[in-house]
This record gives C-alpha cells, structure tokens and sequence, in this order.
C-alpha cells in the first residue's frame, strides 16, 4: 500500500480545513475593510454610508480630518518615529544577543537562555504595568514618553529577534564560520563576511516583526506615553473612540495599515533580493580566498 492512501485509498482534499480557513480569515479581514470604507465616506456617520470622499484623509474639506489635526498627525509621527527607533536599538541588539547565546557554554547558558525570553511568555499587560512601577519609582531620571515608550518597545522585541535570528543562526551551523577562520579571517571578519551575508534574511524577518509591532502596540505605549505629545496611534484611537469617535480616526488607522504594509512589502523585497544575490556568495568567498 502506497504513502498516503488508507481505506478510502489516496488522500482526499482538505475542503473542511480550507474552509475553516476561509472563513477566519473572511472574520479577521471583514472588520477591518468596513473600517477602511468609512473611512470614506462623506458625512460623519461610522455606520450608514453617504457618498464617497476623501475629505477625513485632507485639510480640503471637513474640519478634524488627518491633515488638519494636528493631535492626530502628533500620533502618526510618534508611532512612525517610535517604530524606526525600536527596529534600530532591538535587532542590532537581539542579533548580537542570538549570537553569543549560541556560542555561549557553560552551567548557566541555560538559564540564561530562559531569562532572555521572558519579555516574550510574559503577559504583555504585566510587562507594561511593571516597566511603570520600576521608571516612576526605581529609574526616575527616565520620564514618561517616547524614551520610557522606546524601552519598553525594546524590551518586548529583542526577545522576538532572538528567536528568529537564533533558528536561522542554528540551521547554518558554524561549518562557514570555521572554514573561514581555517584560510586566515579573523572573528570579526568571519562574522561581517560569512555569517552576517548569510543570517541577513533572518535579520530582515526580525525587523519586520519589530517594526510592525511597534506600531501596533497598545498596552506597553498606554502604560508608558505619559502626556499627550509622546502619544501614539493605538492609544490615540482608543481614546478617541471612547471619546468622540470620528471617520477621521478610521482614516488614521488606514494610513497606519498602509504604511505597515507598505514597509513590510518592501522589506519582503530587499530579503528577497538579497537572498538571491547572497545565495552563494559565502562559499564564492570562501573557494576564492577573498578573506
């Protein structure tokens, strides 16, 4: 009897799988096109549409759009700002940190390993709450803002590009590594020539991952953000909602979907391409003696 056949011999399509599947996404991406769509719309109602316009996106038309706001564009700038600086300060730092974990030998790497993950099983709200508690109590001289918000920012993601970084680090293996150390390169060469070229699409993994958590997170930035100029897009849009819901806040949150897209598309396309034009590169290196 042949893999994959049984009783009713070769296996069937999966129709109840796929429609499960369907129907999630359907469920997920339902709300969130409804929510583009009144962005919209030509009057102030979030619930009946009334015509087609652009005016809660430009300064041209209604008063309180995107444009003219400028707490709304405050919001934007700071989750834009605060989401470029996370990615700068936590994959750097988690990608030295998978590093030396993996190298890392001896009675307490192990617990170091469990240690560095916490931020990632910790519940994000126990996260936030404790960042607070320990900057308005223990490190007072970092006030509440974009600075407390970028540490907690990183925080949250380095355990998240150590991961990512670290599978890859362990599915390459040190063979390139110490066949490069073997024609004469030195560590830091070694790992600028040979490893980094060959981690790079884990690297840009990870800093799509921090980046668009950066700019959806809620409950870390509404623990941190301290006053109304440090706040962001997500905070801004909870109180708003709560508040004085507008069409405007619905073409906010379509410019933050746009704009994470639009970065995650292109970050998906330098990976791409780098890991084409990198794919033999290493062993090109190596063979040819460029060390």
């Amino acid at each position: 009897m042949s893999i994959g056949s049984g009783a009713g011999g070769a296996w069937r399509k999966p129709y109840a799988m796929a429609t499960i599947t369907w129907a999630y996404v359907l469920w997920s991406l339902v709300p969130v096109l409804i929510s583009i769509q009144f962005s919209f719309n030509d009057g102030r109602s979030r619930s009946v549409w009334q015509g087609f316009s652009t005016k809660w996106y430009c300064c041209g038309g209604e008063a309180g759009s995107v444009a003219s706001d400028q707490s709304l564009l405050l919001s934007l700038q700071n989750s834009l700002v605060l989401a470029v600086a996370t990615v700068v300060v936590a994959v750097p730092l988690g990608t030295a940190l998978a590093l030396g974990l993996t190298r890392w030998r001896s009675r307490t790497s192990s617990a170091a390993n469990a240690v560095s993950l916490f931020p990632l099983v910790t519940p994000e709200l126990v996260l936030g709450s404790a960042l607070y508690l320990v900057i308005v109590t223990l490190y007072t001289q970092i006030a509440l803002g974009l600075g407390a918000m970028l540490l907690g920012h990183v925080t949250l993601s380095v355990s998240y590009v150590l991961v990512i970084v670290r599978s890859r680090l362990l599915s390459v293996g040190g063979e390139y590594e110490a066949a490069a150390r073997d024609l004469g390169a030195t560590r830091i060469q070694a790992l600028g020539t040979i490893m980094l070229p060959l981690l790079s699409p884990a690297i840009f993994a990870s800093a799509m991952v921090t980046f668009a958590g950066s700019l959806d997170d809620f409950i870390v930035s509404n623990f941190l953000f301290g006053n109304a100029e440090a706040i962001t897009v997500p905070v801004k849009l909870y109180n708003g909602v709560r508040a004085s819901p507008s069409p405007a806040l619905n073409a906010l949150s379509t410019l933050l979907l746009i704009g994470t897209f639009g970065a995650l598309l292109g970050m998906y396309v330098i990976q791409r391409r780098r890991t084409r034009s990198s794919g033999g590169s290493a062993l090109d290196g190596i063979a040819a003696g460029e060390l």
